[in-house]
């Protein structure tokens, strides 16, 4: 049994399939999609910061003693299909999906009995939004159900309170926080709990080694849920399950334990903006980048989209989840259940990441560059004479290669024509008997 230690919660090998899976779809939905102006920290840069382009989008667009609690029954969730959600995270070839469950807005998607009057069934769409997807996701996919939790809210009275009190006192953790977490373990037993937003308070504040203690010994999740590293003042990176270290966290080399990179689509937030302009979002290039070279160091890439405040997956995001579906249907033995290879990339050709195959023992060089001459030179591997062998994933015949020296290799691609490429955006050689 875990202790409510830190030492003995670090301790807890993380689950198997969180490595395997290399890839999911994070989700920012909430009441923030209702202005979707800006980011989803609208709130607080309108009423806290008082920021110029919030200010003045209020006075150009709402009345005066508006307030950010009427934008609650304006999320009304109408267009919101879970079942169309759950075929798109499945054409997105994720292996998980993380949902915010709650913002830091304290507004929750489930009808919870610690949020009175300031959640999805009381208010805006009156429904379930979290049961919805979880058994869609659950009944139509193989993707794993994950919720995002925020542990503060910006002006929880509880929360402000204690905070005033140095966090001497916990009035805000004990009613609501730590009871929320304990509510949606419960009833939608998710196997990700994606903790955010310590608002600057000790994890002793949290009690979140209390609560780990609980979730990794008695849940029903306790043998295979995941948690990230956002319990606490000074936990992120240093304790918990999987790290993130930061938003948009992209090392680029090798890591002793295991991360992820939890990233936009749209460069600029989080949340559904009517504003962003198509330049504002990630090109298919730009995300099957960030996917090999997160993997090749050996960590996982969360991809995040913002619904709209009617429940729409915007077509834009819907296409990169597709495109990125398609994409892994021919490389994804490059990146599902790989490991990490002694080299991340080439020292020779820049643009080219290995992930390592362990069942089959293949060397996988993930290129996102076809070259003109049509020849691809690689640095790392070491070839052998009469047994190494190189496939382009997607196309049936061995490619023809020659060594250089004791270390690297010259391969000759096959001439296609665009339309006879096996995918667009990045390919993977598949090197067998290589040392």
């Amino acid at each position: 049994r875990y202790e409510p230690t830190w030492d003995s919660l670090d301790a807890r090998p993380l689950p198997a399939w969180f490595d395997e899976a290399k890839f999911g779809v994070f989700i920012h939905w909430g009441v923030f999609s209702v202005p979707s102006f800006g980011s989803e920290w609208f709130w607080w840069y309108w009423q806290k910061e008082k920021r110029e382009p919030y200010v003045k989008f209020m006075e150009a667009n709402y009345p005066p003693g508006f307030s950010y609690e009427d934008f609650g029954p304006l999320f009304t969730a109408e267009f919101f299909d879970p079942n169309q959600w759950a075929d798109i995270l499945k054409a997105s070839g994720a292996k998980y999906v993380v949902l915010t469950s709650k913002h830091h807005e304290g507004f929750t998607l489930w009808g919870s009995k610690y949020s009175w009057n300031w959640n999805a069934v009381d208010v805006g769409p009156k429904r379930d939004l979290v049961a919805e997807l979880a058994t869609s996701v659950r009944n139509r996919t193989d993707l794993r159900f994950g919720l995002y939790h925020s542990l503060f809210e910006w002006f929880n009275r509880l929360f402000l309170e204690d905070a005033t009190n140095a966090f001497k006192t916990r009035k805000f953790p004990t009613s609501k926080s730590l009871p929320e977490l304990y509510e949606i373990v419960t009833k939608y037993q998710p196997e990700i709990i994606w903790s955010d937003g310590d608002g600057n308070a000790p994890d002793t504040y949290w009690n979140s080694t209390g609560f780990l203690a609980w979730l990794y010994n008695d849940s029903p999740v306790r043998d295979t849920v995941v948690t990230n590293d956002r319990w606490g003042a000074g936990s992120i990176c240093t304790h918990g399950g999987f790290y993130t270290c930061s938003d948009r966290y992209n090392p680029g080399h090798l890591l002793p334990h295991k991360w992820e990179n939890c990233m936009t689509i749209d460069r600029s937030s989080w949340g559904y903006r009517r504003d962003a302009r198509l330049g504002d979002y990630l090109a298919i290039e730009d995300l099957v980048k960030q996917l090999a070279e997160t993997v090749s160091c050996g960590g996982n890439l969360l991809m995040n989209i913002g619904p709209t405040h009617d429940g729409r997956i915007a077509v834009v995001f819907e296409e990169r989840l597709r495109q990125v579906g398609a994409w892994l249907k021919v490389n994804g033995e490059a990146i599902y259940g790989t490991k990490p290879w002694r080299a991340q990339n080439d020292t020779v050709t820049p643009g080219v990441w290995y992930t390592f195959s362990p069942k089959e023992g293949k060397v996988n060089a993930i290129f996102l560059n076809w070259p003109v001459s049509g020849t691809l030179e690689l640095g790392e591997p070491q070839a052998k004479l009469g047994e190494t062998q190189v496939k382009l994933a997607g196309y049936k015949e061995l490619l023809k290669w020659v060594a250089l020296g004791e270390k690297g290799m010259i391969i000759a691609l096959p001439q296609l024509t665009p339309q006879q490429l096996p995918c667009q955006w990045g390919w993977t050689l598949q090197l067998t008997d290589v040392n």
